[in-house]
């Protein structure tokens, strides 16, 4: 029996212990790791400024803090270039407070996380359509907001990067002789980004791919809008030398 209420004894005692030891973290006042985490935050030390916010998401489910908390843990992994986590922030953040006042802001840098992932021309382009579908959804909710202005910038330089890998799978089709492939993709484009510099490069592609594959009245056409639209262009000059060859 002494025994058995020995063990009882030590049993209660260790965990009063453990209680001991669990209970300053809950019993911290309850910005106490947010402000851990702004400091942290200021410092750079994103990663752990994080774990801080995540302890106050865990542990103190204030409405208010915790959106601030949420578009902090958001700005941080943007600012630590973890663009993928950035961007799965600010849509959560979107969706648990579509009419917070900083939902504009969690848009805006949604975009801006697509947009850095943004890497060669050579490479999967799903970030560029993202970052533009992003953007464009900003200017029709928000066309007013603060960040309005750039935003309309990094459309243009989304559409112009698109437009860019189009021309280059239409000279790859080019140089592979599928000319077919070639014309419908470069005819595309032209519909899609006619408004876009560069559209004298488009030109000239398109109008070699009509020439090359066999269908030289159209290809001549091209040609002819190319010297109309872009007498100085160095496309226009190479254009010339073929017409003059044809």
């Amino acid at each position: 029996m002494k025994i058995f209420i020995r063990a009882v004894i030590i049993a209660i005692v260790a965990s009063s212990m453990l209680q001991g030891c669990a209970a300053p973290m809950l019993n911290k006042p309850m910005d106490a790791h947010f402000k851990e985490g702004e400091r942290l935050f200021r410092k750079g030390n994103y990663e752990e400024a994080i774990a801080q916010w995540k302890k106050v998401k865990e542990h103190y489910p204030s409405p208010e803090l915790s959106a601030r908390t949420e578009i902090n843990i958001a700005d941080a992994y943007f600012l630590n270039k973890e663009y993928i986590e950035a961007a799965a922030e600010f849509e959560t953040f979107r969706k648990l407070h579509p009419g917070h006042a900083l939902a504009g802001y969690a848009l805006y840098r949604q975009g801006l996380s697509s947009y850095m992932q943004i890497d060669g021309i050579d490479t999967d382009q799903t970030p560029v359509k993202n970052a533009l579908s992003l953007f464009e959804s900003y200017l029709r909710l928000y066309p007013g907001g603060a960040n309005a202005a750039e935003v309309r910038e990094k459309i243009v330089d989304c559409r112009s990067k698109q437009l860019q890998y189009e021309i280059y799978v239409g000279r790859f089709y080019l140089r592979n002789g599928t000319y077919p492939a070639a014309i419908v993709r470069l005819e595309e484009a032209l519909k899609t980004f006619g408004d876009l510099p560069r559209r004298d490069e488009l030109l000239f592609y398109l109008g070699r791919a009509y020439l090359e594959g066999g269908r030289k009245p159209e290809g001549r056409q091209v040609y002819e809008r190319l010297l109309r639209e872009f007498p100085a262009s160095s496309f226009a000059t190479a254009a010339k030398k073929v017409i003059g060859k044809s």
